[in-house]
């Protein structure tokens, strides 16, 4: 199918033109098995390169287009790629959350060490001093970068982790596991962010692209055991929450979404 035409007197940008015209060509089947690059497109409508970036960072912000940092765009199959929801208040993890869609969710473990963190600990109701177990790992979705997820533990809490098999395995069931400690409670504050160079380079996305922020305290039968910074491509996820009279939610004065169920040890949100 020939691309149609862009009409520079037309009062629409031409970036939007492109899009409304690509668009088109997606539907009709075109681009099914490749998606044209950049060059080809600057070259079959005799526009600007920063054109067709505008328009494609339309598409990729519609969910029409997947173009991720080192590969080749191409056209989101929303048949065979159902939406990752998560449940908002329940205590699925993200790898439940992955693999209930059918993907195959793996990490890239980054590190697994012993280490101090004074502001953490305490975030922990610990000493300073107190030991920590420090994971860090890039989440996968069909190994396409998801999350990027730091989390620490006492010590003595997530020392059996060490040498273990953690790129096919919820953290909470091999923790579950290994010492009969599963969160089942805990807080978070969920925000919208923009993904700094290095966020947007372990998660194949572009700089300033949109991120979930999300940092969690996570408990055991009321005790504190986990602290938790992850990153998630907003473009890939998203977050439901159910409501009503019985449970209801409220915006706390630091943005904060917490149930009305129990104001002391409101519900684990992700995981």
């Amino acid at each position: 199918m020939a691309p149609s035409p862009l009409d520079r007197s037309d009062d629409a940008p031409l970036w939007s033109q492109l899009q409304d015209d690509l668009q088109r060509r997606i539907a009709a089947g075109e681009f099914a098995e490749r998606f044209p690059g950049e060059h080809a497109l600057v070259g079959e409508y005799a526009v600007s390169r920063n054109t067709v970036r505008q328009a494609l960072a339309q598409l990729r912000a519609d969910g029409v287009v997947t173009a991720e940092r080192g590969r080749s765009p191409r056209v989101t199959d929303r048949r065979v790629q159902p939406e990752m929801v998560y449940s908002v208040g329940t205590t699925s993890t993200l790898f439940d959350v992955v693999e209930r869609t059918g993907r195959v969710q793996t990490s890239v473990v980054r590190a697994v060490v012993r280490t101090f963190d004074g502001v953490v600990a305490t975030r922990l109701g610990l000493e300073e001093s107190t030991p920590l177990l420090h994971l860090e790992r890039l989440r996968l979705a069909d190994d396409e970068p998801l999350a990027w997820d730091r989390v620490w533990l006492p010590y003595d809490l997530g020392a059996p982790l060490l040498g273990r098999d953690l790129t096919h395995t919820s953290l909470y069931d091999e923790l579950a596991r290994l010492t009969g400690v599963r969160v089942d409670e805990g807080r978070e504050r969920i925000r919208v962010a923009v993904a700094d160079p290095v966020r947007a380079r372990l998660l194949g996305i572009a700089a300033g692209d949109a991120v979930f922020h999300i940092e969690r305290t996570g408990a055991h039968r009321g005790d504190l055991v986990e602290w938790r910074q992850s990153v998630i491509r907003a473009d890939r996820f998203s977050l439901t929450a159910d409501f009503g009279p019985r449970q209801g939610w409220e915006l706390t004065s630091d943005t904060e979404l917490t149930t009305d169920t129990d104001r002391r040890r409101p519900a684990v949100v992700t995981a």
